[in-house]
């Protein structure tokens, strides 16, 4: 990108005019659950979806799945199949009569419930990155480990922006924080600076309890409240190939008898963690997640389970992971297609294998969040913020992304392709004729605000205009609205009563050691 000390200093871009303005940072899309108004794009045939299903039937009858859970063992021993050692062999039939009880679609209610969100059919639904251990921003200009302050500014942008509906995992790993307390405080922290819909990891008991009651204090809830219906969520991976690892079942099982909603995402990297086919990699991953939610269903039936997909490839040369690939975007549209099939609601993934937020970061991370679209995709996680397959968490990423999830979120819009009189414009066309332009006719002034997408990090100049403007490169304006926004940041609303009782809590989970961190 060439000097780009001395370029920040002679442009500050759109971002800086609109702070020296005194108004809002940007000027954003309002919230909304976007709508999937487009036919799913559907690769295998009928044919094709029956030979998924029945690999996927056959690995589970034939080969069986590890739970290292031995209350998961018990239970589906009770339930009537086959257990040999920690390996579980389920018959079709169990499967399938499991599956049929999960809902289709269910709700999601956080502390503020005009943030509530809906996860199931046509609704999209956009979340922050989740997990990475380290952070990189324009300002450091290289790879560090992650640090509580740089979680909360990056939940500041999980707030900020009405694009992501839910604020998944921690959006870069505090490891300034002892493992013992982090969710307390990351918990905290996320309940305080956003009113978005909570997630809780699956890592121990105790994380999972502390999480449960956090979210019920922040919602001011009874506990009869908080299990009346879900009030957040977990997801977890199984450990590919074919294994159910011990804290994550036991986890989710906590969650769904307190009638919580899961997530079932195993990772399977086709050449890996998975055959090199596709076909194989996506069989199997459908086999990794069904054994769980059937266990789910039987524990407590109709609980809210969403079925992921996180398949893709690896580098053959190195063996690192590759996503945004062509192959990572054909397994995402052919699982959405055994979703269907299932009566899933499903969740995907937006994510790259880029370092930087750079061109490679934005194709990679595009293919994915339209492989979302195309899919028929309910909940996407890592939507915005994702560098180096997970490992890196970027504001500037954030941002760039987030103009891609508006984007999106615009083309759904049914407004775009409607085709009535008004918007076939007859008379407009008529009135101009074959000479001069539509941009004086009435038909045009009455709309041309909010006529066309409006982006708040593209820059639209020609080159000269763009040079004379300081010649800022996008990162570059990503990493000045980045700054403004943490400046300007007004957390949500929170009764004070409510936010002392969670301090509270915190305070005294610590006293008490917080939770186990060998496991």
């Amino acid at each position: 990108m060439g000097d780009t000390l001395s370029r920040r200093k002679r442009g500050g871009g759109r971002a800086g005019n609109a702070a020296r303005r005194g108004g809002a940072v940007i000027e954003q899309m309002p919230w909304r659950l976007p709508i999937n108004v487009d036919r799913p794009t559907e690769p295998l045939s009928e044919e094709g979806v029956a030979a998924i299903h029945e690999g996927a039937m056959r690995i589970l009858e034939e080969i069986g799945v590890a739970f290292l859970n031995e209350e998961a063992l018990e239970i589906l021993r009770e339930a009537g199949c086959s257990v040999y050692g920690d390996v579980v062999r389920m018959d079709r039939a169990f499967v399938m009569e499991m599956i049929v009880k999960a809902p289709s679609q269910f709700t999601i209610t956080p502390r503020n419930p005009d943030r509530e969100i809906i996860m199931g059919g046509k609704y999209m639904l956009f979340g922050n990155v989740s997990s990475p251990p380290n952070y990189w921003d324009m300002s450091i200009g290289r790879k560090v480990a992650g640090t509580r302050e740089m979680c909360a500014n990056m939940l500041k942008l999980t707030q900020y922006f009405n694009c992501i509906h839910f604020a998944g995992g921690y959006p870069v790993e505090p490891v300034d924080i002892h493992a013992s307390v982090r969710h307390l405080d990351v918990l905290y922290d996320k309940l305080t600076l956003t009113d978005k819909v909570m997630h809780a990891y699956s890592l121990g008991a105790e994380r999972v309890e502390d999480v449960m009651e956090m979210v019920r204090i922040a919602g001011g809830l009874s506990h009869e409240e908080f299990e009346a219906k879900p009030r957040m969520y977990t997801n977890i991976n199984s450990t590919s190939p074919l294994k159910h690892d011990h804290p994550m079942i036991d986890g989710c099982l906590r969650l769904v008898r307190r009638g919580q909603a899961v997530i079932v995402t195993p990772f399977t990297l086709a050449g890996a963690m998975a055959p090199v086919t596709m076909a194989g990699a996506v069989a199997q991953s459908i086999a990794e997640a069904l054994c769980a939610i059937a266990l789910f269903q039987y524990v407590r039936p109709g609980c809210p389970c969403g079925i992921g997909t996180f398949t893709s490839n690896v580098d053959m040369k190195s063996g690192a992971p590759a996503f945004g690939t062509p192959e990572y975007m054909r397994a995402t549209q052919m699982t959405g297609q055994l979703a269907r099939f299932y009566g899933l609601p499903m969740r995907s993934s937006g994510v790259c294998a880029a370092n930087v937020p750079d061109g490679q970061a934005m194709w990679e991370t595009s293919n994915s969040l339209w492989a979302a679209v195309q899919s028929g995709t309910n909940m996407v996680y890592h939507a915005a913020g994702w560098l180096e397959g997970g490992l890196i968490a970027s504001p500037e990423k954030f941002i760039m992304d987030c103009e891609v999830l508006q984007q999106i979120q615009r083309y759904m819009e049914p407004e775009i392709f409607a085709t009535g009189p008004e918007e076939i414009a007859l008379d407009a066309i008529k009135s101009v004729g074959n000479a001069g332009h539509f941009f004086g006719t009435q038909h045009t002034q009455d709309r041309y605000t909010t006529a066309f997408y409006q982006p708040f990090l593209s820059d639209w100049k020609n080159y000269e205009g763009w040079e004379a403007a300081g010649a800022v490169w996008t990162p570059e304006r990503a990493h000045a609205l980045f700054k403004l926004i943490i400046e300007n940041f007004e957390e949500p609303p929170m009764d004070a009563a409510i936010r002392e009782e969670l301090a509270a809590f915190v305070a005294r989970r610590k006293e008490e050691g917080g939770a186990p961190t060998d496991f």
